[in-house]
């Protein structure tokens, strides 16, 4: 149960954090003070990333992403029912750190471009939206499987190396689908935004998860013993 209990914490951090900095600051800086943009945003998931992967690594390993639990399980690194688990604390902490942005504004004001931090895409690029969130989910699940390979991996470094490479996705990303490459990620704020967020929905369930599936079978396949 501590391990669940973990990534319910974690999850709940990451989009309090990384979404967070989308509805309070997220608009392009022109003076101090007025926003951080893309960059900004990017580095809020990223750096959220690290802050939990040497907090909680230890403990559960820090996933707090379906994407990843799945990758994890794919590629033998875990059972099951475990999987299952995870995948429910994480969007239930998604879930909650969503209450708490919707708390913070509904009781003041905010200075982004959004108040859920939600996952959207122009109706007219379904495919663009769904190409990137499987491909970026693919090349985060590879760097998670690779850095925290217990025979190869980075050690120490992993938390490290896979917070950079989520701030190199969002860069890249927030422009197309205000990047997901998590599902519990973009469970919560849909479920605050409605609308059109929720209608969009499953692109940014399915597309990770087939992501992070092809990430555990090319691992499997590349990986040396």
């Amino acid at each position: 149960m501590k391990k669940y209990v973990a990534e319910l914490i974690g999850t709940m951090i990451l989009v309090l954090m990384g979404c967070g900095s989308a509805v309070f600051a997220g608009s392009v800086a022109g003076t101090v003070g007025a926003g951080v943009g893309t960059l900004g945003v990017a580095l809020a998931f990223g750096l959220a990333v690290v802050a939990m992967a040497y907090t909680i690594g230890n403990i559960s390993g820090c996933h707090i992403n379906p994407a990843i639990t799945l990758g994890v399980w794919l590629s033998g690194g875990m059972k099951p029912k475990r999987a299952m688990m995870y995948m429910l604390f994480q969007v239930v902490g998604a879930i909650l750190g969503s209450l708490l942005l919707s708390l913070l504004v509904s009781t003041g004001t905010h200075g982004g471009p959004t108040t859920t931090g939600s996952n959207t895409f122009a109706p007219d690029c379904m495919m663009q939206a769904f190409i990137a969130e499987l491909v970026f989910t693919f090349i985060f699940v590879l760097v998670v499987l690779g850095t925290t390979d217990e025979k190869k991996g980075a050690g120490n470094f992993a938390g490290l190396a896979i917070g950079l490479t989520l701030v190199l996705i969002h860069i890249v990303c927030i422009p197309i689908t205000v990047t997901s490459v998590n599902p519990a990620r973009s469970i919560g704020p849909a479920l605050m935004e409605g609308g059109q967020a929720m209608e969009q929905l499953w692109l940014f369930i399915v597309a990770p998860l087939l992501g992070g599936a092809l990430s555990a079978l090319v691992w499997k396949y590349i990986k040396t013993e």
